[in-house]
């Protein structure tokens, strides 16, 4: 199995070392001629989304890569890439919205307003949760599955093939979340 981490901008390299601890090889995305490997899933990370909508379009990024998610492909998205793969946006235009939920960008404050908790993931029991800057979910509609709230917000969510939380599961020693998102991949 290879997972593709998208490496325009930031937190990439935490979901490459989770990757590398589960025994998973990865790859970065930074351009065009990457999109030729073979990958079995991708990785949204965290950064700024505005930032990485950006990019995806100046690099010839976003065309193959939402096709790819269309088809099916695996994708998860922390944060940041929550947001990029939100059909709706509060603040901003929606940029791959493949995913039937409505995000509401900053929800957490600025940067002081990041915080650390545990909370129950479906499936997993107490998940250690760092949010930085977060979004949270503000609604899902069709068969999005709702994986995870924090203080009545949703913060984690499942459609088909595509897993969103908005902490960032790669700042914590705990790899469930990326064993369940590889758990995704295999039982495609």
């Amino acid at each position: 199995m290879t997972v593709a981490v998208l490496a325009l901008q930031g937190a990439f390299s935490e979901h490459e070392q989770a990757l590398k601890k589960l025994d998973v090889d990865c790859f970065e995305i930074r351009q065009n001629s990457d999109l030729n490997r073979n990958f079995d899933g991708l990785i949204l990370p965290g950064g700024e989304s505005t930032v990485m909508g950006k990019l995806l379009h100046e690099l010839a990024l976003y065309e193959p890569l939402k096709q790819k998610i269309q088809e099916g492909l695996p994708v998860f998205g922390t944060c940041a890439g929550l947001i990029l793969l939100a059909k709706e946006v509060d603040s901003g235009l929606p940029h791959f919205a493949t995913m039937n939920i409505s995000v509401r960008r900053n929800a957490y404050g600025r940067q002081l307003g990041s915080f650390y908790t545990e909370a129950d993931f479906k499936g997993l029991g107490q998940i250690p949760m760092t949010f930085i800057r977060a979004p949270y979910i503000l609604n899902v509609s069709g068969n999005t599955e709702v994986l995870a709230t924090v203080n009545e917000h949703i913060i984690a969510a499942k459609e088909n093939s595509q897993l969103v939380t908005a902490f960032h599961p790669e700042l914590s020693a705990d790899l469930r979340i990326h064993e369940y998102f590889l758990n995704m991949i295999k039982g495609r």
